[in-house]
């Protein structure tokens, strides 16, 4: 009696992989289909080289390996992949013409709610509306895949490269992602880590809400309208990350508390390195802001931020705060590096000798009334800068640093993404598009 239950409790917990094989598909009419269903759990599904008529979906534990040489079309209708299945992996594929309705999220690989566990690694998912929607999936692993999206339609009215969703444990990591609309959008998902991805050529490289205890770190935005967007999210990490050339911003943020930003690089942004709207308890430390019309803009009561280690490098203005206090950019007796502070360390301990103050009353005046700019270099303005260099009580609120740095943080920019910069800098993706044919990532397939 008991070897015979013991029998069955083998059986019953035996692995899966024992019963599972791995099956060659060829890329005729109707075989992949027919090949998902007679698989069992734990088959592998090697692709012939060759196109392989999609749409499909994955409902069982099973692993689809295009070997690098096979392609998944969809019929343009839907989403090229749909998973609702666990313990689910999709490799090597070439992964291309999903539907174009946003009501459905047509994606080249679509996560259903009842997905867990899923791992998407080295495909090149090419011209979908959404590349991959993970869409309240459990625990996903996006990784080393080729995202392109679409250029057909205004940057507002196309789709992200991977869209996430209430799917928390979601692991995004060394994905290149250009063209579409937003790189990476996070809405209303938690406990994600977001890491060492590529994202060139869109509106947002990282576009973050609602998503709390979260990782942003290693990532390089280069050529987008805002390199990480952050919003309405708490407790987030965000650090090594970097905003090349990017137009209009590097990092905001927005309603986003209790976060670290920490040796980040913002370089060549038109607009601003950082801008920090109603976002308080944050630590912004030793990062490199560089290069921008404003260095950090900050505004609408933003409170309890600790600002330490950072360097502000030639930016046109290195702060924009218009408030009638004074607030303290140091901490523990250490500052920040300013590019225009020239000042003295007699005693060697690599903090300067005076402190800094970024503005004054003519910054104020010019930030309310654009117009006087036309005075700049007038005596009487000269004069109210002599004044209140001599006379500090006539200055008006703003940052203080007590202790600037006497060396700046350097962050230096890896090799292999230097040509992709010097391209963005000199060739914009808002301006190739009126004027280069890049509308259709697969006329070369």
């Amino acid at each position: 009696m008991l070897r015979s239950f013991v029998m069955c409790l083998v059986l019953i917990v035996l692995p899966l992989q024992v019963f599972a094989a791995v099956r060659s598909v060829p890329s005729t009419e109707g075989a992949l289909t027919s090949a998902i269903v007679d698989a069992r759990p734990g088959d592998v599904l090697l692709l012939d080289p060759g196109r392989h008529q999609g749409p499909v979906t994955l409902d069982k534990s099973i692993t689809i390996d295009g070997q690098g040489k096979a392609k998944l079309h969809g019929d343009k209708t839907g989403s090229v992949i749909s998973v609702t299945g666990k313990d689910i992996t999709i490799r090597g594929l070439e992964i291309a013409r999903s539907g174009s309705s946003h009501e459905t999220i047509d994606s080249g690989i679509q996560l259903h709610r009842t997905a867990a566990r899923i791992l998407i690694e080295d495909n090149h998912i090419l011209g979908n509306l959404y590349g991959v929607d993970i869409h309240g999936a459990r625990n996903v692993t996006v990784r080393a895949n080729t995202i392109i999206g679409r250029l057909d339609h205004r940057i507002n009215s196309r789709g992200n490269g991977i869209y996430v969703w209430n799917a928390p444990g979601t692991l995004v990591e060394n994905n290149n992602i250009r063209f579409g609309r937003d790189g990476i959008f996070v809405n209303t998902s938690n406990r994600g880590v977001f890491r060492g991805n590529l994202i060139r050529d869109l509106r947002f490289a990282v576009h973050y809400m609602y998503a709390h205890d979260s990782e942003i770190s290693e990532n390089v935005s280069i050529g987008n309208h805002l390199g990480f967007a952050l919003m309405y999210s708490n407790r987030i990490t965000v650090r090594d990350n970097m905003s090349l050339a990017d137009r209009d911003q590097g990092l905001m943020l927005n309603y986003t508390n209790k976060s670290d930003l920490v040796g980040n690089l913002v370089s060549g942004t038109g607009g601003k390195c950082l801008f920090i709207y109603n976002a308080h308890r944050n630590l912004i430390g030793d990062n490199r802001f560089e290069g921008c019309g404003i260095g950090i803009h900050f505004t609408a009561g933003s409170e309890r931020n600790a600002m330490v280690g950072n360097a502000f490098i030639a930016n046109q203005t290195q702060v924009k705060y218009v408030g009638t206090r004074d607030v303290e950019w140091s901490f523990d007796g250490r500052g920040n590096f300013w590019s225009d502070h020239p000042v003295f360390d007699l005693d060697g301990n690599g903090i300067a000798d005076s402190r800094f103050r970024p503005n004054d009353l003519v910054d104020h005046i010019l930030w309310s009334q654009p117009a006087a700019g036309m005075l700049l270099g007038s005596p009487a303005v000269q004069l109210i800068r002599w004044s209140q260099a001599h006379f500090p009580a006539t200055l008006p609120g703003g940052v203080i640093d007590s202790f600037p740095l006497m060396k700046p943080i350097d962050i230096p920019i890896p090799e292999k993404i230097i040509p992709l910069e010097k391209a963005a800098r000199a060739n914009p993706v808002w301006l190739r598009e009126r004027t280069e044919n890049v509308s259709d990532p697969l006329a070369s397939h």
